[in-house]
C-alpha cells in the first residue's frame, strides 16, 4: 500500500488504483454519517474532489491522488457509511484507472506514514 498526504491509502489490483483512507483519517472524523461518491467513468486530475465524507465532527473531500478514470464506486458505502470507521482499508471508496502505475512510487510507504503521523 502507498499513502497520501491528506491520509488516502492507495492499493492496486491489477491495473487499477484503489483508494480509501486510511485508519488515522477515519479516527480524526469520528463516526461517519454520509459519503457522495464520484460517479463511475468520470476524468478526473490530480487534486480534484472526487468525493465527500460527512461524519459528526467535520466534513471532508476526498481529493483524487493522480490522473485517472473512476471505473468503480463502493456502493455498499452509501448505504452504511460508517463501515468506514468498521473497517478504513476494506471500506474503499473508488477504483481509478491511470495511465502508468509508476506514479505510485512518488506516494509514502507505511514507514513514511506512521512518521507522518507520529
Amino acid at each position: 500500500m502507498k499513502y497520501t498526504k491528506d491520509h488516502e491509502w492507495l492499493r492496486v489490483e491489477g491495473d487499477l488504483v484503489v483508494v480509501g483512507i486510511t485508519e488515522h483519517a477515519a479516527t480524526q472524523l469520528g463516526d461517519v454519517v454520509f459519503i457522495e461518491l464520484p460517479e463511475v467513468e468520470t476524468v478526473v486530475a490530480e487534486g480534484d474532489e472526487v468525493a465527500v465524507i460527512e461524519s459528526v465532527k467535520a466534513a471532508s473531500d476526498i481529493s483524487a491522488p493522480m490522473d485517472g478514470e473512476i471505473v468503480a464506486v463502493n456502493e455498499k458505502l452509501v448505504d452504511k457509511p460508517g463501515l468506514v470507521n468498521e473497517d478504513p482499508t476494506a471500506a474503499w471508496f473508488f477504483k481509478m484507472r491511470v495511465d502508468d502505475l509508476s506514479v505510485l512510487d512518488e506516494f509514502m510507504d507505511e514507514d513514511e506514514y506512521q512518521d507522518l503521523i507520529g
